[in-house]
């Protein structure tokens, strides 16, 4: 039986709305686009149905006229080199956006 080895590193998320742009893009398409051309792991993004962040706004899915603007996480697991280099490629392009990093172990199960 074969055994995976895990990865050390990074859970990198950043939250934004769901009708966040950047550059004429949604923040979240931006952001997965950015990281798959500097090849820089895999990610996903979430919907939330409900959040309030750092100005106090609470949006919530049962609201019609904010039902489109709900929070949003963008995720991914990288190695520290790799959510360093996202981290300054967003800071260079000069992107208002919230993020959180955590410690991070993973691995691929199955056939490679």
């Amino acid at each position: 039986m074969k055994q995976e080895t895990p990865t050390a590193g990074v859970h990198l998320y950043f939250y934004c709305h769901a009708r966040a742009r950047h550059a004429g893009v949604l923040v979240s398409e931006w952001l997965l686009e950015l990281a798959k051309r500097h090849a820089l792991g895999g990610g996903s993004v979430f919907r939330a149905i409900a959040g309030f962040g750092r100005h106090g706004v609470l949006h919530e899915e049962q609201f019609f006229e904010l039902a489109d603007d709900l929070p949003v996480k963008v995720e991914f697991l990288l190695r520290e080199d790799q959510a360093e280099a996202l981290l300054q490629l967003v800071r260079d392009d000069g992107v208002d956006i919230v993020y959180a990093r955590s410690p991070a172990s993973f691995a691929v199960l199955g056939k490679p």
